[in-house]
């Protein structure tokens, strides 16, 4: 953050001081958002290329239920608990403490959660065809699929300690508002994940498993990618054991509770993946493909605004700055609305020309775009609800608190697991399974928005009966023009892949630009969203 965006958190009753620190938050989402609207669009070629080289069969299910694994712990040790454990304690010695301080305490957080990660992976690749069981229970009556899950799972497991390295550096990359850096990075994945689908699959005993060695390789290039940057900044710092270090004690007593509290979403999936094992064929990837196109908007922009407002409320609470702290929530789930109802509508209205146009040739059959399309409406229903716990979370661990969120989400996971069974009882298969996250979501959403207001940390601003009105109206609008020039998605089918791109394109900016201007001809201003 610039000075100036510094002082107007320590001046709260200056209009213009707040207008220059929400229009920081605003920048910096943007910058964000963009760095990861490039990663996203190289992850949805990505997956074009895995759904046309690969397909959904029974080696494409295997891949990603073993990329799964790494991934879910990751949200855990990296993004998830330890993100919203670390940044809190790294923002207060940034606040009050000497930079020789901070690099002790990286210095110190580097060889604990290296030290461990390197312990878990170590035992997870020998131990992998006993933890394989559970895991994937549904493959034990296949033996060439198992060993083929245990495989992958041994090559792509050490991900995990890779990644959780990297996220570590971008957490104090974004902790001195170095945005693009850790939001860029995540496009080497994708960019190894393209490449080894090309170079790697001539060499494989089975095809697929080039994407589990692209899983590994992207690890490496991710670390070494943001290393010279923390250099930059004086703050890369060997691995110190420091057994007796405050700061270590406290984030690991913040994050202890908040592994399981954070990852609620995480958990929810591998609930729904373990029961995908059990369906027909396909199910798995079908989860995935959806899952994918709803993380588009989730992860451009939900997870963007996360990123940028849970340093900015860590500064606001260690400055007692109480106010700013509720306004910047606000703002928050102002924006959260602002692009996640449109996107979830859309997502639902033209769910299978995306598929099709995506995904869709001999490899992945008009069978599979209707298995993804449904489990795509179920995900883009809960697509607000997903997004909202981005922002209502760090309301909470920016605070330090991490008990309420914890209690909150023991709550959604039992609620999940309930739908869960009783939606695949009741026949619905993968999409029951989608649908119970996204409800699971909402009632996550709920409950901590109920104890952000509770504790009187957050309160609706003025403007909020006007603002949804606007968007209802644009969405309405929106809506219109979508159905109105999609037609029938069996016509798609029977498109040049060129008419299909170019009616797609015609769909979405049609949709968005629409959107935009009915906004602004209902009232809303660049100013509403910059103040």
């Amino acid at each position: 953050m610039t000075e100036i965006q510094q002082d107007s958190e320590r001046v709260d009753t200056s209009r213009s001081s707040k207008a220059d620190h929400d229009g920081g938050l605003l920048k910096a989402s943007g910058i964000t958002g963009s760095m990861t609207m490039v990663s996203r669009v190289l992850g949805l070629i990505r997956d074009i290329v895995i759904a046309r080289v690969f397909g959904a069969s029974d080696a494409t299910d295997t891949f990603f239920l073993a990329n799964k694994i790494p991934n879910f712990l990751r949200r855990l040790f990296a993004e998830g608990a330890f993100n919203q454990a670390f940044v809190p304690v790294l923002s207060e010695y940034r606040t009050n403490k000497s930079h020789y301080d901070v690099r002790n305490l990286i210095s110190a957080v580097t060889a604990s959660l290296g030290g461990f990660l390197l312990l878990v992976t170590v035992l997870v690749i020998i131990a992998a065809p006993l933890l394989a069981v559970p895991i994937a229970y549904g493959f034990t009556d296949d033996p060439e699929k198992f060993d083929l899950f245990v495989e992958m799972l041994r090559v792509t497991f050490p991900y995990l300690l890779l990644i959780s390295m990297t996220a570590l550096c971008g957490s104090i990359l974004n902790s001195y508002g170095k945005f693009a850096v850790p939001a860029i990075t995540p496009a080497l994945l994708n960019i190894s994940l393209i490449s080894c689908s090309f170079l790697l699959v001539p060499y494989m005993r089975e095809p697929e498993l080039a994407l589990a060695w692209g899983v590994l390789i992207a690890g490496f290039a991710q670390l070494f990618f943001q290393l010279p940057f923390l250099r930059r900044m004086n703050l890369l710092s060997s691995p110190k054991r420091s057994k007796s270090h405050e700061g270590v004690a406290r984030i690991k007593k913040l994050m202890l509770p908040a592994l399981f509290g954070v990852s609620v979403t995480q958990i929810n999936l591998m609930i729904d993946v373990f029961i995908a094992s059990l369906l027909a064929t396909g199910s798995i990837s079908w989860l995935y493909y959806s899952d994918r196109l709803m993380e588009l908007p989730l992860g451009t922009f939900g997870i963007a605004i996360a990123i940028v407002v849970l340093p900015s409320l860590s500064r606001k609470h260690a400055e007692a700055s109480t106010k700013n702290f509720a306004e910047t929530l606000d703002w928050a789930f102002r924006l959260v609305c602002l692009i996640a109802i449109p996107a979830s509508i859309a997502l639902a209205l033209i769910a299978e020309p995306l598929l099709v146009t995506l995904f869709q040739n001999e490899n992945f059959p008009v069978s599979d775009v209707v298995g993804s399309a449904g489990s795509l409406r179920a995900y883009a229903f809960g697509l607000i609800a997903f997004m909202a716990i981005k922002v209502f979370s760090p309301g909470f661990y920016a605070r330090q608190n991490t008990s309420t969120p914890v209690r909150i989400g023991i709550i959604a996971m039992a609620a999940n697991m309930a739908m869960n069974i009783i939606f695949y009882l009741s026949g619905l298969a993968h999409v029951g399974l989608a649908l119970a996250t996204s409800l699971a979501a909402f009632l996550n959403a709920g409950l901590l928005l109920r104890g952000l207001r509770a504790e009187k940390v957050f309160y609706f601003q003025a403007g909020w009966l006007a603002f949804l009105v606007r968007i209802a109206l644009a969405t309405l609008a929106m809506v219109f023009f979508l159905i109105s020039f999609s037609g029938a998605w069996e016509d798609w089918l029977l498109w040049s892949t060129f008419q299909q791109v170019q009616h797609l394109a015609l769909l979405v900016l049609g949709g968005v630009s629409i959107y935009g201007l009915m906004l602004f001809i209902f009232g809303l201003r660049w100013r509403d969203i910059y103040r």
